[in-house]
Order: C-alpha cells, then structure tokens, then sequence
C-alpha cells in the first residue's frame, strides 16, 4: 500500500463494546495491525485513510455479521491533536466499538485485516468473559436477595421459627409455595419492632401452610401444651378437633371427653359440635386457641354452645382440677363359657397417652394376671392420642414381633418402628380391641398395628383419621412450635389420614364406654349389648 501519512497507529483489537449499549455485536471479531510508512498528517490524508478503512473494514464484516455494506455506516474520527490518545468510533446503529489509538509519531501505518488469527485469539477469552459476567450476575442477584441490613433480636427469633419449619415440616413444597421468597419478603415487609409484632409474624407464617395442626405457642402455650401430656391439668375434660379433616364445616367437634369430668357430666358427647366458647364463635377458631380457651383456673366458668345431634344447646362448665389417670382396668368372668371362650377377661381401658401411661397398662396386665385372667380387651375408644413414644411403646407390650408403623414423608418411608419381641409382655393371650370415631392419633397407630399384625380382632366404628404425626420444638425465647414433621402408614401401608382404622366387626349401639358396664354385656345373655365370648374373640 502507498504511504499516505506520517501517523503512527499503535496495534489495534476490536471489540470493544460501549457498556450502554446491546452488547449484540460481540460477533464482529477480528482485528486490524498498522505497519509504518511515512507522509505528512494533513486533510488529504486523513481523507485518504477513512476511505482505506471503510474499504478494509467492509468485505470482513460481511463475513462475520452478515450485513452487506456494514462498512459503509462506520464512522472515523480523526483528531487534529496527535500526541494525545484518541478513540475511533465504529456505529452500526446496534452499538459502539472503541478502538483505542494510543501512539502517534512521523511514522504511517498500512492497515491489514487478520480476521481469521484473531477469531481464534478471541474465542478462548470470550468465552472466560462471558462464563465471569454470568458468575458475577449470580452473585449479584444472590446478595441483592439477601437482607443487606443487620438482623435485630426480633428479625432472629422469626428466623428461628422459620428453620425450623424449613427443616422439620413434611411437606417440602410448603403448601406449594416459595419458602425461601417468604422468608425475604417478611424479613422486608413485616414488622418486628417488637416480641408480640415478632409473634404476629410467625403467626402469618405458619397460617400459609395451611395446616391445623402445625402452630405457633406462645411460651404460655408450650408450658400448657406440656401440662397436658402430664398426669393432670385443669380444664372441663374435653378433647377437640377440626369438625372434618377437610375443614369444610364449621366449629369445633368434640373427640372424647373425660369420664367424670364436668363435659361428660353435662352430657357432652364425642361428635358434639362447638358452635361459641364465652360467645366467641369457633368458625375461624384454631383448635389450639380454643383448647387454651377452654383451661383455666380452677373453679372459673366457661360457657359453650353445643350442637347434639341436631339440638343446640348452651351448657355452663365449671373448671376444675382434672386427674388424668390413663389406664383402668376390670376383671371379668364368663359364667358358663363357651369350649372356645376365655373364662376370664381383662378389660382395660386406656384414655390417653400421656407419661408413663406404658408403665401403667403393663401393671394393668400383671394385676389382671394374678387373677388367672387368659383374655384381654384393650378399650381405645374415645382415646385422642398423645405421646408418639408412649404409643410405640404400649404396642410393643402386645406384639412379639412385626413392623408397628412406617414414618414417611414427601419422598416415601424414612423410617420403621418395629418390634422383635424383647419387650412383649402379652404377646400370646387373646386380644380384642375397641375403637370409635374418638379414637385418633397415637391410638390410631396402636390400633393399626395391632389389627394388621393380626395380633387383635378390632371392634367398633372407623376411627378420626389423624395420619399425621407432630413433634414440639422450643425456640430461644420459651415459644415453641407444634410441627407436622411426617405422616404413618399402618404395617399394610395404609394411610389412614382422613379415613380412620376399618374395625373387623361393629359394637352394638347400646355398647357402654364405663368400665363398670363392660362385664354386663358379655355376662347377660338378655342385655341389648350382649357379646359373648365366642363372638368377641372370634376372627
């Protein structure tokens, strides 16, 4: 090429891209050297150079961009001042390429496209840039997500409430719902400037799960929720649940209720309906609320409106000190038995699962054993539930070996309580069991071992239908969360949840829950509820 100027261009490489503008043309890659000669920096020259570069530039960019004439939009700036670095601007209306003139002198360079060298000196470094900005992008949004503030002691004690559920609920799409989004809009959206603010929020939290029988506790609460597993409490002796586990009714239904307490004095019954507590309606109520409601101190009135059987009611109770012993127990003999009936039965009732209530059905056993008893009943009916262990525990007493339940979560089983027989202690004797709709929870669990083991023949109605199984969780603060951390399927794999235990056989209508009953109706052949003994232990 004929020397044109005295203007010294330093090694050039293309792109650079404007960071304003759609960085598109990342494609145009090539580069231009110049090569010295000599002439004098005038307009003629600088002329003669925008004619050169439009004519180098055009035919390598139509390979690459695939715009005919691509360039002829390019435009060159050529500054009157040499010595100072300037910039040369290439427009294709899509975005700006910087080219960077960083030495002048007397000396002219010609310009040579070396497109195909560069593409391949381009390519690796292209690619390091573009996986960096997708690196640098990520970390950008992930810090963006993040709280930038400090956490106070009120921001703390949400996040506590929240892990735990994050870890420990069953359900890990959280009611189909982003946890993690939650947890930043409340940090951002919700106030917590103080405890009761900080309770309010965990409240919200927890009400999007949309499950009744994971809540938050208020550190009155737990020690409540406590109290009642223990051997006494003060209240009107009644347990309660959702009126159905679709929560499509309203109120409060009554699961079981205490024999002596002051609601089975007043007639109160397991399928009674809770309609108001102190004239408070129960529609939105949550059972925990209206079971904190319901205690109180001892002596005190608590007023509720009963729907029975289609009657509405009002019925004033008065609190009391109520003794939960879980366990009674009664001796019956058969007169005249059958060739194939036991002579004597033991019938043991068993109300709840609460402390050592395992403790106290295995001396129901030894004491009914001292008296030659060679049968047993186990009466679960009206039964609520209570400590998962104790449940695990009472069913070992009866199974010499088998699986008692299998825990699972979203993913399937996670683990199996079963039993080898070490810890039987009435594994051979016959063995009936008694279940209503007041039977639930842990009773359900017992119940179902038991039946699918074919260690029992179960008598009765199907059972509440509480597949799922809760544990309490303490936070820093003395709050506690219930959580639904799984749900059980019986030894066949059944999931109970909203169906309840099938009994093999049903109870006679007029069959009594009272201990002192029992024997009547497998001794008198005339009495409506009579069982004999054959019926009763018959498969």
């Amino acid at each position: 090429m004929e020397v044109i100027s005295r203007l010294t261009f330093a090694s050039v490489s293309y792109p650079f891209i404007s960071s304003n503008l759609n960085p598109t043309p990342m494609l145009n890659s090539f580069n231009f050297r110049v090569l010295s000669w000599n002439s004098a920096p005038t307009n003629v020259a600088e002329a003669h150079l925008h004619r050169l570069l439009l004519r180098k530039l055009n035919p390598a960019n139509d390979r690459v961009v695939g715009i005919s004439n691509f360039g002829c939009s390019c435009r060159l700036d050529l500054w009157p001042s040499w010595r100072r670095h300037k910039r040369l601007f290439f427009q294709n209306g899509v975005s700006t390429i910087r080219w960077e003139v960083k030495k002048c002198s007397p000396k002219f360079y010609k310009i040579v496209s070396n497109y195909e060298k560069c593409k391949r000196h381009i390519y690796v470094p292209f690619v390091r840039l573009v996986v960096g900005v997708v690196l640098l992008m990520s970390v950008s949004v992930a810090l963006n997500q993040g709280p930038s503030w400090s956490l106070s002691e009120e921001n703390r004690i949400f996040l506590e409430a929240w892990r735990t559920i994050d870890r420990a609920y069953v359900d890990k799409t959280f009611n189909g719902q982003s946890w993690f989004r939650y947890r930043e809009n409340a940090l951002r959206n919700e106030p917590m400037n103080s405890r009761e603010e900080t309770y309010t929020a965990i409240r919200k939290m927890v009400a999007t799960l949309n499950d009744p029988f994971t809540r938050f506790l208020e550190p009155e609460k737990l020690k409540s929720l406590r109290s009642g597993t223990q051997s006494s409490l003060t209240g009107v002796g009644i347990s309660i649940g959702p009126t159905a586990v679709d929560q499509s009714s309203t109120g409060l239904v009554v699961i079981s209720a205490t024999p002596g307490a002051p609601a089975s004095r007043a007639g109160i019954l397991p399928g009674d309906v809770i309609l108001a507590i102190d004239d408070a309606s129960t529609d939105k109520m949550g059972i925990y609320e209206a079971a904190n409601i319901l205690q109180g101190p001892d002596g005190s009135s608590v007023d509720l409106t009963i729907c029975s059987r289609d009657e509405i009611k009002h019925v004033v109770l008065k609190r009391e000190r109520i003794t939960l012993s879980p366990v009674k127990s009664r001796l019956c003999e058969m007169p005249g038995s059958a060739k194939d009936a036991p002579p004597k039965v033991g019938y043991i009732k068993l109300t709840s699962f609460t402390e050592n209530a395992s403790d106290a059905v295995k001396e129901a056993i030894e004491t009914l054993r001292s008296n030659n008893v060679n049968a047993f009943v186990l009466d679960l009916r009206d039964n609520s539930g209570g400590l998962f262990p104790e449940g695990i525990e009472i069913a070992k007493i009866w199974l010499n070996k088998g699986v008692i339940v299998y825990i699972c979560d979203s993913r399937g089983v996670r683990d199996i309580y079963d039993v080898e027989g070490s810890s039987a202690v009435a594994g051979s004797e016959p063995l009936v069991v008694l279940v209503n709709k007041g039977t639930a929870s842990a009773s359900e669990i017992l119940a179902g071992a038991l039946k699918d083991n074919k260690r029992a023949v179960v008598f009765g109605e199907p059972t509440y239908g509480k597949g799922k199984i809760q544990s309490v969780f303490e936070l820093s603060d003395g709050s506690g969360l219930a959580v639904t951390v799984a749900r059980y399927e019986t030894p066949a794999h059944t999931d109970i949840d909203k169906v309840g235990i099938k009994p093999d056989h049903p109870l006679p209508a007029s069959f009594p829950k009272d201990e002192n009953d029992f024997c009547t109706c497998v001794q008198d052949p005339s009495s409506t509820c009579y069982l004999n003994g054959v019926q009763l232990f018959s498969r």
